[in-house]
């Protein structure tokens, strides 16, 4: 879950957030479009991307520039039209979605971009939907709903090549990762368990930004 470029982490002050964004390259129009229209429509906004994020995920998509991506969690398209941004030429994002009216703002800004060739949004669940996909990906960005990341991050290794990359948002979760889990706070217990599965898993080097919400960054070297 994510959250516009106006926001401030609760790692960051607001006068460095300023900062930090007006160095940073201009969002462009059609994203700073998308990003009125969520907070217009959507029932919790701050789960866009937004502008920081959101041009981190395209660095790093350029810089890795893979064939084949997928992303768990599609939310209004913010992130997928960003990541898409580095996909290689023929290649192609596959972005899965549960929410169906999501989908359609998602599906309606996709078109408008200018890789809306390079996206698939699937509806549906994530944990049914990726066994079916035939696809071997290069790069996998976690997305979804927090209470099932281990479980997404089992099933994207599945899919991934060796030597891929894969992300996950909302690590720190608020801060609430270091603090006492409540018995009922099954989205904090989901973040922490992937947390502490992915930080021993030997087939893993791992990078967890405090960028925002925090993005963990996971090469599988199996």
């Amino acid at each position: 879950m994510k959250e516009s470029g106006q926001y401030s982490s609760f790692m960051m002050d607001k006068a460095l957030n300023d900062y930090v964004l007006a160095h940073t390259s201009e969002e462009d129009e059609l994203l700073r479009e998308l990003t009125r229209t969520t907070h217009l429509r959507a029932l919790h906004p701050r789960m866009l991307s937004g502008h920081l994020q959101g041009k981190l995920l395209e660095m790093l998509s350029k810089m890795i520039a893979p064939k084949k991506a997928l992303e768990i969690g599609t939310f209004t398209g913010y992130s997928a039209i960003c990541i898409a941004k580095g996909i290689a030429p023929g290649g192609m994002l596959h972005t899965i979605e549960i929410n169906d009216e999501l989908t359609d703002l998602a599906r309606q800004f996709v078109a408008r971009s200018s890789v809306a060739n390079k996206i698939t949004i699937h509806e549906g669940d994530a944990l049914s939907i990726i066994p079916k996909l035939t696809d071997d990906f290069d790069l996998i960005f976690i997305d979804g709903d927090k209470r099932e990341y281990l479980q997404y991050y089992i099933a994207a290794k599945s899919k991934l090549r060796k030597g891929g990359y894969i992300l996950a948002d909302n690590v720190l979760w608020d801060g609430k990762i270091t603090e006492e889990i409540k018995n009922n706070d099954r989205h904090t217990s989901g973040i922490a368990s992937f947390n502490d599965y992915v930080a021993a898993d030997p087939e893993a080097e791992t990078l967890l930004l405090p960028v925002r919400d925090g993005i963990m960054i996971c090469k599988i070297n199996n």
